[in-house]
Protein backbone atom coordinates (compact mmCIF):
# COMPACT_ATOMS: atom_id res chain seq x y z
CA UNK A 1 0.00 0.00 0.00
CA UNK A 2 1.40 3.40 -1.01
CA UNK A 3 2.25 5.81 1.79
CA UNK A 4 -0.17 8.69 2.30
CA UNK A 5 0.71 12.24 1.30
CA UNK A 6 1.17 13.12 4.97
CA UNK A 7 3.49 10.15 5.57
CA UNK A 8 5.55 11.00 2.49
CA UNK A 9 5.91 14.65 3.57
CA UNK A 10 6.79 13.57 7.12
CA UNK A 11 9.50 11.24 5.77
CA UNK A 12 10.98 14.05 3.68
CA UNK A 13 10.94 16.43 6.65
CA UNK A 14 12.63 13.85 8.87
CA UNK A 15 15.34 13.31 6.25
CA UNK A 16 16.03 17.06 6.15
CA UNK A 17 16.26 17.25 9.96
CA UNK A 18 18.94 14.57 9.85
CA UNK A 19 20.92 16.50 7.22
CA UNK A 20 21.05 19.75 9.20
CA UNK A 21 20.35 18.89 12.83
CA UNK A 22 21.60 22.24 14.14
CA UNK A 23 19.09 24.27 12.11
CA UNK A 24 15.43 24.69 13.06
CA UNK A 25 13.94 26.83 10.30
CA UNK A 26 11.40 29.48 11.21
CA UNK A 27 11.07 30.84 7.69
CA UNK A 28 10.76 29.18 4.31
CA UNK A 29 11.72 30.98 1.10
CA UNK A 30 10.85 29.86 -2.43
CA UNK A 31 12.86 31.41 -5.25
CA UNK A 32 11.26 31.92 -8.65
CA UNK A 33 12.65 32.14 -12.19
CA UNK A 34 15.98 33.93 -12.41
CA UNK A 35 16.13 34.56 -8.66
CA UNK A 36 18.13 31.50 -7.60
CA UNK A 37 21.29 33.36 -6.61
CA UNK A 38 19.42 34.91 -3.67
CA UNK A 39 20.04 31.58 -1.91
CA UNK A 40 23.53 32.92 -1.20
CA UNK A 41 22.19 35.08 1.64
CA UNK A 42 22.67 32.13 4.02
CA UNK A 43 26.10 31.56 5.52
CA UNK A 44 27.39 28.00 6.03
CA UNK A 45 24.20 26.49 4.63
CA UNK A 46 23.67 22.79 4.06
CA UNK A 47 22.72 22.29 0.41
CA UNK A 48 20.62 19.28 -0.47
CA UNK A 49 19.59 18.45 -4.06
CA UNK A 50 15.91 17.74 -4.50
CA UNK A 51 16.87 14.38 -6.00
CA UNK A 52 18.21 13.27 -2.60
CA UNK A 53 15.05 14.12 -0.65
CA UNK A 54 12.48 11.31 -0.38
CA UNK A 55 9.40 11.80 -2.58
CA UNK A 56 10.50 15.32 -3.60
CA UNK A 57 9.60 16.47 -7.15
CA UNK A 58 12.46 17.49 -9.45
CA UNK A 59 12.72 20.90 -11.13
CA UNK A 60 13.00 20.69 -14.93
CA UNK A 61 12.92 24.39 -15.90
CA UNK A 62 15.96 26.52 -16.71
CA UNK A 63 16.54 28.94 -13.82
CA UNK A 64 15.27 26.49 -11.18
CA UNK A 65 18.37 24.67 -9.97
CA UNK A 66 16.57 22.28 -7.63
CA UNK A 67 18.40 22.57 -4.31
CA UNK A 68 17.18 23.06 -0.76
CA UNK A 69 19.37 25.22 1.49
CA UNK A 70 19.16 24.99 5.28
CA UNK A 71 20.99 27.61 7.32
CA UNK A 72 20.67 30.73 9.42
CA UNK A 73 20.49 34.46 8.85
CA UNK A 74 21.19 36.55 11.96
CA UNK A 75 20.31 33.52 14.12
CA UNK A 76 17.01 32.97 12.28
CA UNK A 77 16.67 29.47 10.83
CA UNK A 78 15.80 29.56 7.13
CA UNK A 79 14.95 26.90 4.55
CA UNK A 80 15.35 28.05 0.94
CA UNK A 81 13.92 26.24 -2.06
CA UNK A 82 16.19 27.22 -4.95
CA UNK A 83 13.64 26.61 -7.67
CA UNK A 84 10.11 25.20 -7.70
CA UNK A 85 8.08 22.79 -9.79
CA UNK A 86 5.05 23.77 -11.85
CA UNK A 87 1.82 22.19 -13.06
CA UNK A 88 2.93 22.68 -16.67
CA UNK A 89 5.89 20.36 -16.12
CA UNK A 90 3.42 17.50 -15.84
CA UNK A 91 3.27 17.37 -12.06
CA UNK A 92 0.03 16.88 -10.17
CA UNK A 93 -1.27 19.60 -7.83
CA UNK A 94 -0.18 17.42 -4.89
CA UNK A 95 3.36 17.23 -6.26
CA UNK A 96 3.51 20.97 -7.02
CA UNK A 97 2.68 21.75 -3.39
CA UNK A 98 4.58 18.86 -1.79
CA UNK A 99 7.61 21.07 -0.94
CA UNK A 100 5.30 23.48 0.88
CA UNK A 101 3.89 20.61 2.91
CA UNK A 102 7.41 19.48 3.79
CA UNK A 103 8.48 22.96 4.91
CA UNK A 104 5.42 23.15 7.15
CA UNK A 105 6.27 19.82 8.80
CA UNK A 106 9.91 20.89 9.05
CA UNK A 107 8.74 23.61 11.44
CA UNK A 108 8.51 26.91 9.58
CA UNK A 109 6.01 29.55 10.69
CA UNK A 110 6.21 31.86 7.68
CA UNK A 111 6.56 31.21 3.95
CA UNK A 112 7.99 33.83 1.58
CA UNK A 113 7.06 33.13 -2.03
CA UNK A 114 8.88 34.92 -4.84
CA UNK A 115 8.08 34.72 -8.52
CA UNK A 116 8.51 36.30 -11.93
CA UNK A 117 5.41 38.08 -13.18
CA UNK A 118 4.22 39.66 -16.39
CA UNK A 119 2.95 43.21 -15.93
CA UNK A 120 -0.72 43.78 -16.72
CA UNK A 121 -1.35 47.03 -14.84
CA UNK A 122 -0.21 50.16 -16.68
CA UNK A 123 2.74 51.91 -15.08
CA UNK A 124 4.58 48.82 -13.87
CA UNK A 125 8.20 48.54 -15.03
CA UNK A 126 10.51 45.62 -15.70
CA UNK A 127 12.68 44.91 -12.66
CA UNK A 128 10.15 46.34 -10.20
CA UNK A 129 9.49 44.42 -6.98
CA UNK A 130 5.87 44.16 -5.83
CA UNK A 131 4.13 42.76 -2.78
CA UNK A 132 1.23 40.45 -3.51
CA UNK A 133 -1.97 41.59 -1.83
CA UNK A 134 -4.27 38.95 -3.33
CA UNK A 135 -4.55 36.45 -6.16
CA UNK A 136 -6.91 35.11 -8.80
CA UNK A 137 -6.74 31.37 -9.43
CA UNK A 138 -7.25 30.51 -13.11
CA UNK A 139 -5.11 27.37 -12.98
CA UNK A 140 -8.18 25.17 -13.30
CA UNK A 141 -7.53 23.32 -10.03
CA UNK A 142 -7.31 23.72 -6.27
CA UNK A 143 -4.50 21.66 -4.68
CA UNK A 144 -6.72 20.74 -1.72
CA UNK A 145 -9.20 18.72 -3.78
CA UNK A 146 -9.36 15.26 -2.20
CA UNK A 147 -9.38 14.02 1.39
CA UNK A 148 -8.75 16.71 4.00
CA UNK A 149 -5.69 16.07 6.17
CA UNK A 150 -5.76 18.21 9.35
CA UNK A 151 -2.45 16.76 10.60
CA UNK A 152 -0.61 19.17 8.30
CA UNK A 153 -1.87 22.02 10.51
CA UNK A 154 -1.53 20.33 13.91
CA UNK A 155 1.08 22.86 15.11
CA UNK A 156 -1.25 25.75 14.32
CA UNK A 157 -4.60 24.26 15.26
CA UNK A 158 -5.46 27.41 17.24
CA UNK A 159 -5.16 29.59 14.15
CA UNK A 160 -8.55 30.19 12.56
CA UNK A 161 -9.18 27.79 9.70
CA UNK A 162 -5.90 25.89 9.92
CA UNK A 163 -6.38 22.31 8.80
CA UNK A 164 -10.08 22.80 8.08
CA UNK A 165 -11.89 21.51 5.01
CA UNK A 166 -13.23 25.02 4.36
CA UNK A 167 -11.12 27.98 5.44
CA UNK A 168 -10.99 31.73 4.88
CA UNK A 169 -8.67 33.18 2.22
CA UNK A 170 -9.56 36.85 2.77
CA UNK A 171 -6.02 37.60 3.99
CA UNK A 172 -4.10 34.97 2.04
CA UNK A 173 -1.07 37.27 1.95
CA UNK A 174 -0.54 38.37 5.54
CA UNK A 175 -1.26 42.12 6.02
CA UNK A 176 1.14 42.44 8.96
CA UNK A 177 3.98 40.88 6.96
CA UNK A 178 3.26 43.21 4.03
CA UNK A 179 3.36 46.22 6.34
CA UNK A 180 6.66 45.02 7.83
CA UNK A 181 8.12 44.49 4.35
CA UNK A 182 7.19 48.03 3.31
CA UNK A 183 8.84 49.49 6.43
CA UNK A 184 12.04 47.53 5.85
CA UNK A 185 12.08 48.47 2.15
CA UNK A 186 11.62 52.15 2.98
CA UNK A 187 14.85 52.09 4.97
CA UNK A 188 16.54 50.99 1.73
CA UNK A 189 14.83 53.75 -0.25
CA UNK A 190 12.78 51.08 -2.00
CA UNK A 191 9.06 51.48 -2.56
CA UNK A 192 7.04 48.27 -2.58
CA UNK A 193 3.70 48.73 -4.28
CA UNK A 194 1.06 46.02 -3.99
CA UNK A 195 -0.45 43.92 -6.75
CA UNK A 196 -3.03 41.24 -7.47
CA UNK A 197 -1.44 38.16 -9.06
CA UNK A 198 -3.32 35.99 -11.53
CA UNK A 199 -2.14 32.42 -12.06
CA UNK A 200 -2.55 30.47 -15.30
CA UNK A 201 -1.31 26.93 -16.01
CA UNK A 202 1.06 27.78 -18.91
CA UNK A 203 3.46 26.89 -20.37
CA UNK A 204 2.55 29.16 -23.29
CA UNK A 205 2.44 32.87 -22.62
CA UNK A 206 -0.96 34.53 -22.73
CA UNK A 207 -2.60 36.12 -25.77
CA UNK A 208 -3.34 39.87 -25.94
CA UNK A 209 -7.07 39.10 -25.70
CA UNK A 210 -6.50 37.09 -22.53
CA UNK A 211 -4.49 39.94 -21.02
CA UNK A 212 -7.31 42.38 -21.77
CA UNK A 213 -9.71 39.97 -20.05
CA UNK A 214 -7.39 39.68 -17.04
CA UNK A 215 -7.26 43.48 -16.76
CA UNK A 216 -11.04 43.53 -16.50
CA UNK A 217 -10.86 40.88 -13.77
CA UNK A 218 -8.68 43.19 -11.68
CA UNK A 219 -5.30 41.48 -12.13
CA UNK A 220 -2.04 43.46 -12.02
CA UNK A 221 0.37 40.61 -12.78
CA UNK A 222 0.19 37.22 -14.46
CA UNK A 223 2.30 34.13 -13.84
CA UNK A 224 2.31 30.35 -13.63
CA UNK A 225 3.05 29.60 -9.97
CA UNK A 226 2.64 30.76 -6.33
CA UNK A 227 -1.14 30.37 -5.96
CA UNK A 228 -1.10 26.59 -5.21
CA UNK A 229 1.66 27.08 -2.63
CA UNK A 230 -0.24 29.93 -1.00
CA UNK A 231 -3.43 27.86 -0.70
CA UNK A 232 -1.61 24.89 0.84
CA UNK A 233 0.44 27.11 3.15
CA UNK A 234 -2.70 28.76 4.47
CA UNK A 235 -4.32 25.35 4.99
CA UNK A 236 -1.22 24.40 6.99
CA UNK A 237 -1.58 27.49 9.20
CA UNK A 238 1.48 29.25 7.77
CA UNK A 239 1.70 32.99 7.23
CA UNK A 240 2.48 33.94 3.63
CA UNK A 241 4.35 36.86 2.11
CA UNK A 242 4.43 37.10 -1.68
CA UNK A 243 7.03 39.13 -3.60
CA UNK A 244 6.90 39.35 -7.38
CA UNK A 245 9.53 40.64 -9.77
CA UNK A 246 8.15 42.21 -12.95
CA UNK A 247 10.12 40.44 -15.66
CA UNK A 248 8.18 41.41 -18.78
CA UNK A 249 5.23 43.36 -20.08
CA UNK A 250 2.33 40.99 -20.76
CA UNK A 251 1.25 40.15 -24.31
CA UNK A 252 0.07 43.14 -26.31
CA UNK A 253 1.54 45.68 -23.88
CA UNK A 254 5.11 45.77 -25.19
CA UNK A 255 7.05 45.49 -28.43
CA UNK A 256 9.24 42.47 -27.69
CA UNK A 257 8.52 38.81 -28.37
CA UNK A 258 7.89 37.07 -25.04
CA UNK A 259 10.40 34.38 -24.05
CA UNK A 260 11.64 32.56 -20.98
CA UNK A 261 15.10 33.97 -21.67
CA UNK A 262 13.71 37.49 -21.25
CA UNK A 263 12.04 36.48 -17.97
CA UNK A 264 15.21 34.82 -16.69
CA UNK A 265 17.43 37.80 -17.59
CA UNK A 266 15.09 40.28 -15.89
CA UNK A 267 15.07 38.13 -12.76
CA UNK A 268 18.85 38.04 -12.69
CA UNK A 269 18.97 41.83 -12.97
CA UNK A 270 16.99 42.29 -9.74
CA UNK A 271 18.59 39.53 -7.67
CA UNK A 272 20.89 41.87 -5.76
CA UNK A 273 18.05 44.20 -4.80
CA UNK A 274 15.87 41.28 -3.68
CA UNK A 275 18.73 39.76 -1.69
CA UNK A 276 19.36 43.07 0.12
CA UNK A 277 15.67 43.33 0.98
CA UNK A 278 15.52 39.76 2.30
CA UNK A 279 18.76 40.17 4.29
CA UNK A 280 17.07 42.93 6.27
CA UNK A 281 13.53 41.53 6.22
CA UNK A 282 14.04 37.92 7.31
CA UNK A 283 15.50 38.73 10.76
CA UNK A 284 12.59 41.13 11.34
CA UNK A 285 10.06 38.47 10.33
CA UNK A 286 11.81 35.94 12.54
CA UNK A 287 11.58 38.22 15.56
CA UNK A 288 7.91 38.95 14.86
CA UNK A 289 7.10 35.26 14.40
CA UNK A 290 8.82 34.39 17.67
CA UNK A 291 6.84 37.06 19.52
CA UNK A 292 3.61 35.81 17.94
CA UNK A 293 4.41 32.23 18.91
CA UNK A 294 4.94 33.24 22.54
CA UNK A 295 1.64 35.14 22.45
CA UNK A 296 -0.24 32.13 21.05
CA UNK A 297 1.21 29.83 23.69
CA UNK A 298 0.31 32.19 26.54
CA UNK A 299 -3.17 32.89 25.14
CA UNK A 300 -4.40 29.62 23.61
CA UNK A 301 -7.66 29.66 21.68
CA UNK A 302 -10.11 26.93 20.93
CA UNK A 303 -9.64 25.52 17.42
CA UNK A 304 -12.21 26.72 14.88
CA UNK A 305 -15.03 24.24 14.44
Amino acid sequence: MAASLFDQAAAAAQFLRQQAQSVQPQIGLVLGSGLGAVAGILADATRIPYSAIPHFPQSTVVGHSGQLHLGTLNSVGVAILQGRVHFYEGYTPEQVTFPTRVLGLLGIDTLILTNAGGAIRPGLSIGQLLLLSDHINLLGFNPLVGPNEPRFAARFAARPGAGQRFFDMTAAYDPALRSLARRVAAKQNLTLDEAVYLAVPGPSFETPAEIRAFQRLGADLVGMSTVPETIVARHSGLRVLGISCVTNLAAGLGNSTLSHEEVFAAGRSVETRLAQLLLALIPEIGAAALAQSHSEKSNPQEPAS
